[in-house]
């Protein structure tokens, strides 16, 4: 399944031997720490990789063991400006000691001097991790999988956030036109591998070179590029997973680093999904025909990555960049084929097999773009919308879930099945018992013992933390398999973690929750702890996510998220008032705050609560999010607020006064400024899941007015058969289906291209969804007549809150401008 780093070395090849005692005197001399005389050095060589070669240092004196590695250039001649180990050592000197949030070994030194061991080399950190060749992952569990995926997807989302300046890489490389200069330094680095004397020119090869030629892309910001640094050769195989965990603690081989158009890198890591094993048998260039269960589709992982680096995917030019790291890596191949018949190649029978492998990357490149765009086939659980079939034919069947284009995987089906059948035997018989709480005078604002059992149930069938998505689903596994110290088995960890669903995939379990006013908070699918979780797995700090993260994951307490204020117009989020403010090792916080949901809960322990820090700064700078515990002195609960006569006990939503309320600053999330930053983090999904769930809502209304149309007559004949209600009804089914459509859309871009791309969708989905639902439940209330509007159907409550969905998320009028603004944007530029 994997190897780890010290089973990948083997006895050192004749061509590459080392004057072990001259190196071992220099090491002494300009290592700190290392071993003093008599130390002793064993030498062996890692077998994986065809580039640098690159040595285990064994150290031992008295019993004391150290570890490092040693990475050379090459011995005889090699192609100009290739094997460069003098910019590794400067990138990972760069990025390193904790400068960075790219996991890279330590650095110790570097020697240009010749006369030591033939070549410059540098020494590193030996990392003791796990190394994976098969990027099929084979024997490995689905979730382990995908979460490895995952952590890959953000490690290379954070080496492109690096900052170069901060970091003094700014004259790393030439930032403008990267791709043009990529396609000819390949280029010549192909010829020179090629011609008399040397294996000859591919015709695919030259023709390849030609095409990219002619179909650069511009590498503006417009067009989906970034420039910074760029990793050069970042695959699975070149980083070290720690041993246990799914968490990347090394990236290895910066030989090909440089500044340039990000996107390429992301491309050259997606050579998987396009280099299929059943192309090429027996190897290990690509993935197998399917792919593994647990292995993420290509929109998956690109919308794993786009995400966490804050980027769209550029799916116009996506066929440029693929077809380019096809024919880098061909000319590296016809590179190393070469020094493997001049005898100086490391890596063995990998390096023999690199000449077939260029003739085989040239084809595989010029016959994609000749077809078309490069878009792989996915696997039964896709994300991708524009390739990804109904699960079965509806013939037509409207109110089907169905959608061509976006219908439930397989998984997410059974997912379904189970979640509606849970519904069906526990949810709906106990909304009459949790109301009659919701609605005593005496017992309100207590927990239900239904509501406990619900829960509890909930967990035993992996319906748990459904909400959570995939990129985050290790990382909260992992916070919930150490209980107190005490290791919980594992498997019961992971049934606290959900499904690792994408946003489209949940979409169809989320609107089942909407059916019930009651349904989420069962399953820990409710906002706003849904939202507070997600903050808190994207930016809290290890200890804040022990301390909050892990009982909201349980579900041993609640949250509640205060930012809108009663004296402002809060639909304008830079009008907050509230101040937090700095006092040597604590901040003062001083507001007044309404509508935070879940505050009136019994369980509610924690409020993230959103201040200007620097009233003084950048507009979208004055604001940070502090973690509140709701006990600290100076937290006053004012009141329980009211919506249309509903005060959702024992949820409720509060109004609240901070008054000198004093936290450590170690409470901060992210840092002071960034509130914006996070919100921005917060919203996309968490106003989905609301839309989601309003689906849901006006769904259960249609099935309520149906059967109650079938069976109530009036006028001697049923509600059903009078023509009026005929023309409800399809309005309504229209309704349903044309929204859900704008919703799974906006899933779709979400899971594709992040926030900040997906924006304009999930503005539509956000107007549609809740007039959607409102239109749905009116008709719904008016074929029940008075029972509509009692308390002895759920369509009032249902009603109500979707009512104050058109505001709680921002009111409808916010939205309508941004998709205004963006749709002039998009004329102008025709």
């Amino acid at each position: 399944m994997a190897n780890t780093t010290t089973s990948m070395v083997i006895p050192v090849d004749s061509a590459h031997r080392l004057d072990e005692e001259r190196l071992l005197s220099y090491l002494q001399t300009h290592v700190k720490g290392f071993l003093p005389p008599p130390a002793s050095l064993q030498v062996s060589q890692f077998g994986h990789g065809q580039s640098n070669p690159t040595y285990l240092l064994k150290v031992e004196l008295h019993g004391a063991v150290q570890r490092y590695v040693l990475r050379k250039k090459p011995p005889g001649h090699i192609l100009q400006s290739a094997h460069a180990v003098e910019r590794e050592y400067q990138v990972l000197s760069a990025l390193g000691e904790g400068r960075t949030k790219v996991p890279v070994p330590r650095v110790y030194c570097l020697c240009t001097d010749p006369n030591v061991i033939g070549t410059p080399f540098y020494v590193m950190e030996h990392l003791d991790g796990r190394l994976f060749v098969n990027p099929n992952l084979p024997g490995m569990d689905p979730k382990e999988r995908r979460a490895i995926y995952g952590a890959m997807a953000r490690v290379l989302a954070a080496i492109h956030l690096a900052d170069v300046d901060a970091t003094g890489l700014s004259r790393y490389g030439r930032k403008e036109n990267y791709c043009k200069r990529q396609v000819e330094r390949w280029a010549a680095q192909y010829h020179l591998s090629t011609g008399k004397g040397k294996p000859d020119p591919d015709p695919n090869m030259l023709e390849l070179i030609q095409w990219l030629r002619e179909n650069i892309p511009s590498e503006d910001a417009s067009a989906g590029s970034r420039t910074g640094i760029v990793h050069g050769d970042f695959r699975l195989d070149n980083l070290v997973f720690h041993p246990t965990e799914a968490r990347v603690i090394g990236v290895l081989d910066w030989e090909l680093s440089t500044l340039g158009n990000q996107m390429s890198d992301a491309a050259y890591n997606c050579l998987p999904y396009v280099v299929k094993n059943s192309v090429s048998p027996g190897k290990n260039y690509g993935f197998d025909e399917p792919l593994a269960d647990g292995i993420p589709s290509l929109p998956e992982y690109l919308a794993d990555y786009c995400d966490a680096a804050g980027v769209p995917w550029p799916a116009n030019t996506w066929n440029f960049y693929t077809a380019l790291s096809l024919f880098r890596y061909g000319a590296i191949c016809a590179g190393v084929y070469l020094r493997m018949l001049q005898g100086n190649a490391s890596g063995g029978k990998r390096a023999e097999d690199a000449g077939p492998m260029a003739l085989f990357f040239a084809a595989t490149a010029l016959g994609l773009v000749k077809q078309g765009p490069i878009l792989p086939r996915q696997p039964p659980h896709s994300v991708s919308a524009l390739m990804q079939v109904p699960a079965r034919n509806t013939g037509g069947e409207v109110g089907s879930q169905q959608v061509l284009g976006f219908a439930p995987s397989a998984r997410v089906q059974e997912l379904k099945r189970r979640l509606l059948s849970f519904m069906e035997q526990h949810i709906y018989p106990s909304e009459t018992e949790l109301n009659d709480l919701m609605y005593s005078s005496n017992d309100r604002w207590t927990i239900h013992p239904t509501e406990e059992k619900l829960k509890k149930l909930a967990k035993s069938e992996g319906l748990w933390n459904l909400w959570i998505p995939a990129d985050s689903a290790a990382l909260a596994s992992n916070l919930l398999h150490d209980d107190e110290g005490v290791p919980r088995l594992k498997d019961a960890a992971d049934r606290l973690v959900g499904a690792g669903l994408s946003n489209l995939e949940y979409a169809h379990l989320c609107e089942i929750l909407g059916r019930s006013m009651w349904a989420p908070q069962m399953f820990n699918c409710n906002a706003p702890d849904t939202g507070n979780m997600e903050v808190l797995l994207r930016y809290g700090n290890p200890e804040q996510q022990r301390q909050w993260l892990k009982p909201l994951l349980e579900g041993d307490i609640r949250s509640g998220f205060a930012m809108t204020e009663p004296n402002v117009a809060s639909s304008d989020a830079t009008n907050i008032e509230c101040s937090i403010v700095r006092e040597g090792n604590e901040y003062v916080i001083n507001g007044h705050k309404w509508w935070t949901s879940g505050a009136m809960d019994p369980r509610c322990k924690l409020l993230i609560v959103m201040g200007k820090t620097d009233p003084s700064a950048a507009m979208h700078k004055q604001q940070s999010m502090v973690l509140v515990d709701i006990n600290t002195p100076g937290v006053k609960i004012v009141r329980p607020l009211l919506v249309f006569g509903f005060d959702d006990a024992p949820h409720g939503h509060a109004e609240i006064k901070f008054e000198n309320v004093r936290v450590p600053v170690t409470n901060l999330l992210l840092g002071e400024g960034r509130g914006f930053e996070i919100a921005q983090g917060r919203l996309g999904p968490g106003r989905l899941h609301h839309c989601m769930r309003l689906l849901g809502a006006a769904e259960r209304g249609m099935d309520l007015m149906v059967k109650r149309a079938t069976q109530r007559k009036a006028f001697g004949k049923t509600l059903a058969q009078h023509g009026s209600f005929a023309h409800m009804l399809a309005k309504s089914r229209l309704d349903i289906e044309q929204t859900r459509l704008l919703v799974l859309n906006a899933a779709h871009q979400l899971d594709l291209h992040g926030n900040k791309v997906a924006k304009g969708a999930i503005a539509m989905a956000k107007v549609a969804a809740p007039n959607t639902a409102l239109r749905v439940l009116d008709n719904a209330i008016q074929v029940h007549g008075g029972g509509g509007v009692s308390s002895d159907f759920p369509l009032s409550h249902l009603w109500a809150g979707a009512r104050t969905l058109r505001l709680a998320d921002g009111p409808d009028e916010v939205h309508l401008g941004t998709i205004a603004k963006l749709e002039l944007q998009r004329v102008s530029r025709l």
